[in-house]
């Protein structure tokens, strides 16, 4: 099994920057693939970033590539998501999600809020 917590979530003006973190403990050995998705008032949960742990390998979203910025911490069991130039479209709650062959793992979830 696999815990997640994330943290970081807040308030932020439009433009601002905004930095999640999320912890993960357990048998971390098993993870394939740990990152981020988040889920906007009435829409359906989509990802955001990802990381391959085999090779470090990286995806963003579309909406995201080139403002945010996902990166890991080994030593840490840690997981980050610095968030640049936010917009209001990204206030969402943010989840930490995390695949094993056979299992999937999310986070309570971090809110973020983008005013205009």
């Amino acid at each position: 099994q696999v815990q997640l917590v994330e943290s970081g979530g807040g308030l932020v003006q439009a433009g601002g920057t905004l930095t999640l973190s999320c912890l993960a403990s357990g048998t971390t050995s098993s993870i394939n693939f740990i990152g981020w998705r988040r889920q906007a008032p009435g829409k359906q949960r989509e990802l955001v970033a990802t990381i391959a742990t085999s090779d470090g390998s990286i995806m963003y979203a579309n909406a995201v590539q080139g403002r945010f910025t996902i990166s890991r911490d080994n030593a840490k069991n840690t997981v980050y998501l610095q968030m640049n130039s936010l917009k209001p479209e990204d206030t969402a709650v943010y989840y930490c999600n995390a695949h094993s062959t056979d299992m999937q793992y999310w986070g309570k979830g971090t809110l973020v809020t983008v005013s205009s």
